[in-house]
């Protein structure tokens, strides 16, 4: 790899190591508003390198954001739920408050960057999931002190380069979600890379639109219809659903919603009803699909999965991935959902924990937190 990784630090006996983790964690509120960890996954994707540290004789502090504050105190977005997890498990770490609470964070500011680094001998960057943004905690400490990739950095930096640069093939991309505005600089830079590009989500509907379909009530973007038609139109083998399971227009969908059956609807979608699924026949080519794919990268849900009505195809592709053979890679917060929902987190090849960052490194091949790694002194040993 051409980033600096841990061992590249030296001896860190007694040293000060800030460690930038991305402890982003959904929290949850009781009625008074105390907060608990929804969803521990992003901490204990972090531990390693934390763990390693300690284990040589570092004297360790983690920083990391947590939601949106925008600069403010803001104490629902307090670390304090974090802290406490993690301090519970290791004693000996400080866990500093929220990066964002302070303005200079996202500014980059130069004056927040060196409060940072007081006191500090050695930085490590292990938040893949903040590593596309040019923010002071993830390109300022680099340029002062030793630096390194953490071990989870590495990892995703390792696994995603090596979808582009040498992915065994066959090579099949499974992109969905709801914008094709969100996925486009995505779809552009994969539809030659790949030896199959599956379309799914409500994005399908703009690509369905570009084939003439009629898409009734669905969502689609019809500014992006000509961005559609030439990655249709590129000689790629992109496959697009012929069936859709939809819903009257009329009536609502989502987490906990019941109401009407989902319908099957071939081709095109009759006014006064949106699609919200892939359909049986889409699921089935898109799983012969899978047959014998030796890659497979998958982005984004077939469908709005959080209703029972709307699940099959996301549920389904996430079967087919877990079941194949191939090295897998699945990307995104809600294809991660879908995965550990479906309880088969275990047989995937590798779980990003970035979602934006992901696409961004799959899209342009670096991101600014990388390139600034590259560019840090070396050891502080």
């Amino acid at each position: 790899m051409n980033i600096p990784v841990l061992e590249d630090l030296g001896d860190l006996t007694n040293k000060n190591v800030l460690v930038r983790s991305d402890l982003n964690v959904p929290l949850e509120y009781d009625s008074d508003g105390n907060a608990t960890i929804g969803d521990v996954f992003r901490i204990q994707a972090s531990l390693p390198t934390i763990e390693w540290l300690v284990d040589r004789g570092a004297k360790v502090t983690v920083c990391s954001h947590l939601g949106r504050p925008k600069g403010k105190v803001v104490e629902k977005y307090s670390m304090r739920p974090v802290r406490e997890y993690i301090e519970a498990r290791l004693p000996e770490v400080t866990v500093m408050e929220n990066l964002r609470f302070n303005p200079g964070e996202e500014a980059n500011d130069p004056a927040f960057v060196a409060q940072l680094i007081v006191g500090q001998d050695a930085y490590v960057d292990d938040a893949f999931g903040a590593s596309h943004r040019a923010h002071a905690s993830i390109v300022g400490p680099p340029r002062f002190l030793p630096s390194a990739a953490g071990r989870l950095l590495a990892r995703e930096y390792q696994v995603l380069s090596g979808l582009l640069e040498g992915p065994k093939r066959p090579f099949v991309a499974i992109i969905g979600g709801a914008k094709v505005s969100d996925k486009l600089a995505l779809l552009e830079a994969m539809v030659n890379k790949v030896d199959k590009l599956l379309i799914g989500g409500a994005m399908a509907y703009t690509f369905m639109a570009a084939q003439g379909h009629e898409v009734g009530e669905s969502l689609f973007e019809a500014d992006r219809i000509d961005s559609c038609r030439r990655i249709l139109a590129s000689g790629a083998n992109v496959l697009v659903p012929v069936d859709s399971m939809v819903l009257a227009a009329s009536e609502k969908f989502g987490r906990g919603v019941s109401g009407s059956a989902a319908v099957a609807k071939r081709g095109d979608i009759p006014a006064g009803f949106r699609g919200l699924d892939i359909g049986p026949e889409t699921i089935a080519i898109f799983e012969a699909a899978l047959v014998g794919a030796k890659t497979i990268l998958w982005n984004g849900p077939m469908g709005v999965f959080e209703d029972a009505r709307f699940g099959t195809g996301t549920f389904s592709i996430a079967r087919a991935v877990a079941d194949s053979d191939a090295f897998s890679v699945v990307g995104g917060g809600d294809s991660a959902a879908a995965i550990a929902e479906a309880g088969l987190a275990s047989s995937i090849s590798h779980l990003s924990t970035g979602g934006g960052a992901s696409l961004e490194l799959l899209e342009k091949g670096d991101l600014p937190g990388l390139a600034a790694l590259r560019g840090a002194p070396r050891s502080a040993g």
